[in-house]
């Protein structure tokens, strides 16, 4: 009898709740519906012309960021590319590889479906066996290693697996996720909440960090 009446209780807790949230929802609708209503010809049209010139705006940057090599997971064939191309574009991924290390080919397969989603970020591979250079200048000493640059500047590094769960087998959007953390593209998600609880015990904050002459202790692959 007593768990009767607390499952109806329950019942009619819930369905008071389901009620007044239906009811705000309807209530912001009528608020929205009257602004439209009480909008002149000319406000109508101002809105209109509005949303046109921020359609207009995000094509043409779209347009743009195509033009420099967005929207596709590309290697480049030396590193001299390498300083022209972050010149270029404002966020870029440039994935530092080797054939002979199968997790750079794992990390080439997240990387080519982003690449596609993010057309804000560029996204480069290089083979570190041509970059001797750059490697020894940003202090690339496990493969595979993510140099995430800004404005033209190494911000951060995704170094092997670390930080995408210790695992192989991660997800793209737990890459997505990291990438977001460095502000290196646009995640929608939660930031504070990575796409997996196993994820949650390799989580801090990602703070802005400083890597240069940090010798990395990894399980990828190193020569």
């Amino acid at each position: 009898m007593e768990a009767d009446a607390s499952v109806e209780m329950f019942s009619k807790v819930l369905e008071s709740q389901l009620l007044q949230t239906t009811k705000l929802v309807e209530e912001h609708l009528d608020s929205e519906i009257q602004k439209l209503d009480q909008m002149d010809e000319d406000e109508l049209e101002r809105l209109k012309e509005k949303r046109l010139e921020a359609l207009k705006k995000a094509q043409q940057q779209k347009q743009e960021w195509l033009s420099k090599g967005h929207g596709e997971y590309r290697e480049i064939p030396s590193e001299r590319d390498f300083f022209q191309e972050v010149k270029e574009s404002k966020k870029v991924v440039c994935h530092f590889y080797r054939d002979s290390t199968f997790r750079c080919k794992i990390l080439d397969r997240h990387l080519l479906i982003l690449s596609k989603k993010h057309l804000e970020t560029k996204f480069l591979k290089l083979n570190v066996e041509k970059a001797p250079f750059l490697c020894e200048r940003l202090h690339i000493k496990v493969l595979p290693t993510l140099a995430l640059v800004k404005d033209g500047k190494t911000q951060d590094y995704v170094v092997g697996f670390t930080d995408l769960g210790n695992t192989d087998d991660f997800t793209t959007e737990t890459l997505e996720w990291r990438l977001g953390c460095a502000d290196i593209l646009n995640y929608s998600g939660n930031l504070m909440d990575p796409p997996f609880q196993s994820q949650k015990k390799n989580f801090t904050k990602l703070e802005k960090k400083t890597i240069r002459g940090k010798k990395y202790d990894s399980d990828s692959d190193d020569d």
